[in-house]
């Protein structure tokens, strides 16, 4: 019987760990796959303002990286869920206080895959946030058809905007998608 206690706890621990919530207010993260021509397409946003501590930190000529990890699973029924892949897509924006230039940079798997330059704050914030569109991040996978298949997207920000610096790493905004692989 105690056997069966602790099995139910460490099951339901490893659920609570796949399946973060966020709370309410907090910012959030929404993905949408879209499988096309035998691959995922991914798509998401980071629904997060632009916040006064935050411009403050851009203006001050501070380099601001939001670190997108996206990984392609298939759920398990029996023990925890198999990655299939995953894929590393960050986003880099420096003000240059002497031109009042934003420059934003897009980087997947350490490839610098597009570069761009700004003078509007709302166009650099979105390039950080939201223009994540259709992206091929899984070539080469193989997918079994009408198996089912989810995205998940943490974010990490850096510069950290806590003082005090955590023991262990966590994300700021996870975002999960399911879908069904058809072919």
């Amino acid at each position: 019987m105690l056997s069966r206690l602790v099995l139910a706890l460490a099951f339901s621990a490893a659920l609570a760990a796949q399946s973060p919530q966020t709370p309410q207010g907090l910012q959030t993260l929404e993905v949408v796959p879209l499988p096309r021509d035998g691959e995922v397409l991914v798509s998401f946003k980071l629904n997060e303002t632009l916040t006064d501590e935050i411009r403050k930190a851009i203006q001050s000529g501070l380099t601001i990286k939001f670190v997108y990890k996206v990984d392609l699973r298939r759920g398990s029924s029996v023990w925890v869920d198999r990655t299939l892949q995953s894929a590393l897509v960050s986003a880099t924006l420096r003000y240059d206080t002497l031109t009042r230039q934003y420059h934003a940079t897009r980087s997947i798997d350490g490839r610098t895959e597009w570069a761009d330059v700004t003078a509007r704050e709302d166009v650099a914030w979105n390039w950080m946030t939201r223009d994540f569109s259709r992206m091929s991040l899984f070539r080469g996978v193989a997918l079994e058809p009408n198996a089912e298949y989810y995205l998940r997207v943490s974010a990490n920000a850096s510069p950290r905007g806590a003082s005090f610096i955590w023991p262990w790493k966590g994300d700021d905004a996870v975002g999960l998608a399911k879908f069904t692989f058809m072919r």
